[in-house]
């Protein structure tokens, strides 16, 4: 083949399963006749075997990613549909735990038996922990085989037949026994006021998750109505959940919006744009030498003390946790969210929690009595 640039090539011209195809032999000032014929030859044995110079040129051109590149890259595309503590939690379980020991290896060389190895040395230490991780690597590798990094796409269900079993006593959050959350919430209002204590205090009285806690930013809220208002993208099911506020939750919100710098930023942080860490409010309890108690748990207090000491209805304490009904037809027919029943217990909850330890309810009963008036916090 001549070039217009005159520079004149071997070319092997070649037709195979209905695509015609020219492979390079080099240059003809470098390769002769007779050793252009004899390579052509050979070529044309290897593509009857299957082999396919072309792709095999595009696979040494094309560089595949460590496993840390290819989890970055992922971690980047798909951030987007997730809420905001999921971005966190996603990305830092694999910057503990996986980059330091397979985060330098080829993305394509990440198989099973490397994902055994890895997990080996928390999959009993950290249960839940090692098994989200797991979901995650799986993840991983099929966005790597989207983008081509990974030639085929790899099946993790092997793993766990690599590991040890993990006990089927996965447990639930250690909660406080409610009958001790009050001596606590006192314990915090006498403390000297900080950014964790207000924090910690606001979670227990709305009996919030701490993610929705942590990244409240003021515009969520109508201090005016008592309102709470936490987008869809926020919560655990995906969908709006609307907090009636009670009047000590109202006062904490006032006192802090009066020492506020940002309107529209967080409201539990020191410096508006960063938010708590996820072990500050923990970190409140330990100090106090409270072990074994998650800030999570007191979602399991609230239950507990409607349940046994309210009339109000199940279904009213399941939606003021964000609940979702797991029973689908039922979901459907019951669309209210059990708005001012739900303000009138948060209002129960608040006024039990800020009795004095040791002195009785004066409504032993716990039936509804109507919202506490927001006006007693202004």
């Amino acid at each position: 083949m001549v070039k217009p640039s005159s520079a004149r090539t071997w070319v092997l011209r070649m037709q195979r399963h209905g695509w015609r195809r020219d492979y390079g032999l080099g240059s003809a000032f470098d390769v002769s006749l007779a050793e252009a014929r004899e390579a052509a030859a050979a070529l044309r044995r290897r593509v009857r075997e299957g082999f396919d110079p072309i792709a095999e040129r595009r696979q040494a051109r094309k560089i595949t990613p460590s496993f840390e590149a290819a989890t970055r890259a992922c971690y980047e595309t798909l951030r987007e549909g997730w809420n905001s503590g999921h971005h966190a939690k996603w990305l830092s379980s694999f910057e503990k735990h996986m980059f330091p020991r397979i985060g330098k290896k080829p993305v394509d060389r990440v198989d099973s038996a490397t994902v055994v190895e890895a997990l080996s040395p928390i999959w009993l230490e950290i249960p839940e922990t090692a098994r989200r991780i797991l979901q995650r690597i799986s993840v991983v590798l099929d966005f790597a085989h989207i983008k081509g990094w990974v030639p085929e796409e790899i099946s993790l269900r092997s793993v766990r037949k690599g590991l040890p079993r993990q006990s089927d006593k996965r447990g639930h959050m250690e909660a406080m026994r409610y009958a001790d959350v009050p001596a606590l919430m006192q314990k915090l209002e006498a403390a000297a006021p900080t950014t964790g204590r207000d924090a910690l205090r606001f979670t227990i009285y709305n009996a919030v998750r701490s993610n929705e806690t942590r990244f409240a930013v003021w515009t969520e809220f109508d201090l005016d109505k008592g309102i709470w208002t936490i987008p869809g993208e926020r919560m655990k099911a995906r969908e709006t959940h609307v907090v009636p506020l009670s009047a000590p939750v109202v006062a904490l919100l006032r006192k802090r919006w009066n020492e506020r710098t940002s309107d529209t930023g967080l409201v539990f942080s020191s410096r508006n744009d960063k938010p708590i860490s996820d072990v500050t409010m923990t970190k409140l309890l330990r100090d106090d030498g409270i072990t074994g108690v998650t800030v999570h748990g007191f979602r399991s207090s609230f239950t507990d003390w409607a349940a046994e000491t309210t009339d109000f209805p199940k279904e009213v304490a399941d939606k003021a946790l964000a609940h979702k009904l797991p029973n689908k037809v039922e979901a459907a027919y019951r669309r209210t969210d059990f708005f001012e029943k739900r303000r009138s217990l948060m209002a129960l909850w608040a006024e039990y929690l800020d009795e004095l330890p040791g002195k009785e309810s004066e409504d032993a009963a716990a039936t509804a009595s109507g919202p506490i008036p927001l006006r007693a916090a202004a």
